[in-house]
């Protein structure tokens, strides 16, 4: 299937790996002009040359910013729009909140959950969305996971994280629906990143298996008998942002290869 995203301006924030710098470079093959933002200007430049082979290119621009600073969103915002124009489609995939066991969970562990993936993206959302529904069109795709609905014990801040970005993203979706604007969320599973290190980590550590048996349970555990590609989930995304998509909102979608086929 292909996607035709010519002249539309595409934001991906945490652009510059895993899942996010996938659907950067997805958009960007179809053509559309692509801002990704990320806090490490490394990473950006590391990452353009990945999407597009070079290090600068007219259709790619990255801008270096702490999502979790309402003022810095906003300026990214604001110097996305100056370089590419009125953004079409938000691909929000920043940040991770670190997993931590119950018994090392403290009010600033709960804070800094929020901060690393709650806050990141509605500092976005909120001036998007709003900007979106002035000219009537847009689409938002949160990638959240399903730590949102799964609850456990060395992710119980980060998923409730998770479980509020959900609602927030089906709340606006019917808020904005009739202005416009399409919001959906996807929540992929295991997927194939550089965040599957610590993952691994904190499940060695809370159950006392080693790394090694804990990536084998994982992959036993998913019925499709594989973990997600991070590819995979940027093709979804594009298809949400389509206009093949164009009655769905307040949707969220689990990628999980069946792990947890729940209603």
């Amino acid at each position: 299937m292909q996607f035709d995203f010519k002249k539309q301006h595409v934001i991906v924030s945490g652009g510059s790996k895993g899942i996010g710098l996938a659907c950067a470079k997805a958009f960007f093959n179809e053509s559309a002009f692509v801002t990704i933002i990320s806090r490490n200007q490394d990473n950006l430049n590391q990452a353009i040359i990945e999407i597009s082979g070079e290090l600068k290119h007219p259709h790619v621009n990255a801008i270096s910013a702490n999502l979790s600073d309402a003022n810095q969103a906003l300026e990214a915002l604001d110097l996305a729009e100056r370089h590419f124009g009125l953004v079409n489609v938000l691909i929000n995939s920043s940040g991770a909140a670190k997993r931590v066991g119950p018994d090392d969970l403290t009010p600033h562990a709960w804070q800094a959950s929020m901060d690393a993936k709650f806050y990141p993206y509605i500092h976005l959302i909120d001036p998007v969305i709003k900007r979106m529904a002035k000219q009537g069109s847009g689409s938002i795709i949160n990638i959240i996971g399903h730590g949102g609905k799964i609850a456990k014990p060395v992710h119980i801040s980060g998923g409730s994280a998770n479980a509020a970005l959900m609602l927030a993203s089906n709340g606006l979706a019917a808020a904005y629906a009739a202005r416009g604007v399409r919001v959906n969320a996807i929540n992929p599973g295991i997927t194939l990143t550089g965040r599957l290190d610590g993952l691994i980590e904190a499940q060695s550590k809370q159950s006392g298996k080693s790394k090694s048996e804990v990536m084998a349970e994982f992959t036993n555990d998913i019925p499709m008998g594989r973990l997600a590609h991070p590819d995979e989930i940027a093709q979804v995304a594009m298809f949400l942002a389509s206009p093949l998509a164009s009655y769905v909102t307040a949707n969220i979608i689990t990628m999980d290869g069946a792990m947890y086929p729940i209603i």
